[in-house]
């Protein structure tokens, strides 16, 4: 039965695009003169092909033979189809006289059924419950909006493979629409808009604020009008389309902040070579909560998680940013296609907002240098990430108090360019994680290091052992602190130095990730 074809899993799964749902497609975008996304493209190719479905299996089920109604007459030799079986098919090989005298004259059919199987029928039979025409197959056996739901993501990326093979339909923050119904955009139109943008002094603008001064021709459908400019300023390098997904937005890349065009220093890692398998189960879950964006943790987006509390470490600090973590990136606006994306970053206890950007191709959030210092942040203190009250907006918390002193570990940075770290009496203005908090009273001191640091990743890592080790009776450091530590003088991810201390044998694992240095001639 084709309710059973269409609502199996194997259609819906195995099902192709084919030409012909292209040129379906191409005609309703045509028809509607409205761009569509991939997921509103799926409904309609949904209804679509149970439509055809429909009308394909009534037609196979019509064809090649009389449909049987008692009240018809038959000869030997005809094909006949018979709705209440399910449509089969079969012969007439015989016809004779019925005999009942409540009935009144009719005839019986022999028919040969498909199958090889053979049965009698009425025929001329004036008065009977099946001289109805058989009802055709109808839209309510089939729930379209549950089947997007199952199939959905699936369709789409076989719709999104599909119009990106086909130079006659293009795509704009993940809309679709034909080619040929674009409205020509010309050199005087972008400049016009440059010229815009200039004067909004970087502040992203949506297409439709661009519209009021750059003239296009009067009297076209506005969508249609919408989409041809984007379509323009899109293949156009002077401009950045910046929009969270589902939003347009528009922005001079001369204008943009450098950090976000370009990976600060301070987020700039080498890759170092280690081996996954090294870590166990204890640095896997570490790693998993350190929140380093370099880290190779896949994991789905988690769009019910309200908040996430994470422990700066120097780079993000130094550069302004916020790691776009596998648990974080969740909180943050993503875009259809665009590496940059412009948001609103809210201030928890002052509600100051501020202009955020995630940098999605590089896997951070720029815009905080300002807060850090308003807030005397440190490597180690904690920051609480929430979902926004509106789209297009994140709150952020750090957990300030006034300033007392604290005994703490402290960078001090020699003359010579070596990094000591003692216990001293700081001013502390916000809560902290023990592990991973480092006072720094000179940051210009420890810049340098990132300009002339050359020596070899191993011996970074022993040479840090080395000196906090001196700060503990038991001559230890935990794997966490370590990596807090490192990234003061080099951006590491948490796996290579994970890896390396599991597999050298000058790094000694004393028990609970506690590392301490075997010294070697």
């Amino acid at each position: 039965m084709v309710s059973d074809l269409l609502i199996s899993t194997e259609y819906w799964t195995d099902v192709q695009i084919n030409r012909q749902d292209i040129e379906f497609l191409h005609n309703y975008l045509f028809e509607h003169e409205t761009p569509l996304t991939a997921r509103e493209l799926v409904s309609v190719f949904i209804e679509e092909r149970i439509r055809a479905e429909q009308d394909d299996v009534q037609r196979r089920r019509e064809s090649g033979g009389k449909t049987y109604l008692p009240k018809e007459t038959f000869q030997v030799g005809d094909n006949v189809i018979f709705p209440a079986l399910g449509w089969k098919h079969g012969k007439v090989s015989e016809v004779r006289a019925g005999v009942n005298p409540e009935i009144g004259a009719f005839d019986v059919l022999t028919v040969d059924l498909d199958g090889g199987t053979q049965r009698l029928f009425a025929s001329n039979l004036s008065a009977h419950a099946l001289n109805d025409e058989p009802i055709t197959v109808e839209d309510n056996e089939f729930n379209a909006d549950e089947i997007q739901r199952t199939y959905g993501l699936t369709l789409e990326k076989k719709i999104e493979a599909a119009f990106q093979a086909d130079d006659d339909i293009v795509r704009i923050a993940g809309r679709w629409f034909p080619r040929a119904l674009l409205i020509d955009v010309n050199v005087g139109h972008l400049n016009l808009a440059e010229a815009v943008l200039d004067m909004a002094g970087g502040e992203p603008l949506p297409t439709s604020a661009l519209l009021k001064d750059v003239a296009l021709p009067e009297g076209v459908n506005p969508k249609l009008a919408e989409f041809s400019l984007n379509y323009a300023l899109q293949d156009d390098e002077r401009f950045d389309e910046v929009g969270p997904a589902g939003q347009v937005l528009w922005c001079l890349r001369r204008l943009e902040p450098q950090e976000v065009r370009e990976v600060p220093l301070y987020l700039e890692y080498s890759p170092i070579e280690y081996d996954r398998a090294a870590l166990d189960p204890q640095m896997l879950d570490l790693e998993a909560h350190l929140d380093d964006e370099l880290s190779e943790i896949r994991t789905n987006l988690n769009p019910g998680l309200k908040e996430v509390t994470i422990s700066l470490i120097f780079p993000h600090l130094r550069a302004g940013t916020l790691p776009l973590s596998a648990r974080v990136r969740s909180l943050f606006p993503t875009a259809y296609e665009s590496p940059r994306v412009r948001f609103t970053l809210v201030d928890g206890k002052t509600k100051k907002r501020m202009p955020g950007w995630v940098a999605r191709e590089h896997g951070y959030v720029y815009g905080l240098r300002e807060w850090y210092k308003a807030n005397e942040l440190m490597p180690g203190s904690l920051i609480r990430i929430q979902r926004g009250d509106q789209p297009g907006e994140v709150i952020i918390e750090a957990k300030t108090y006034r300033a007392t002193k604290d005994w703490i570990r402290t960078v001090i940075v020699g003359a010579d360019g070596g990094i000591v770290f003692a216990m001293l009496k700081q001013p502390i203005s916000a809560e902290f994680n023990d592990r991973m908090a480092f006072a720094i009273p000179s940051m210009s001191a420890v810049d340098q290091l990132w300009l002339q640091n050359k020596r070899p990743f191993e011996k970074l890592v022993a040479d840090m052992i080395r000196e906090m080790s001196k700060l503990t009776p038991q001559g230890h450091v935990h794997a966490q602190e370590l990596y807090s530590a490192i990234n003061i003088v080099r951006r590491v991810p948490p796996a290579p130095l994970f890896a390396l201390l599991s597999s050298k044998p000058e790094f000694v694992l004393v028990g609970d990730l506690h590392f301490r240095l075997v010294e070697t001639e």
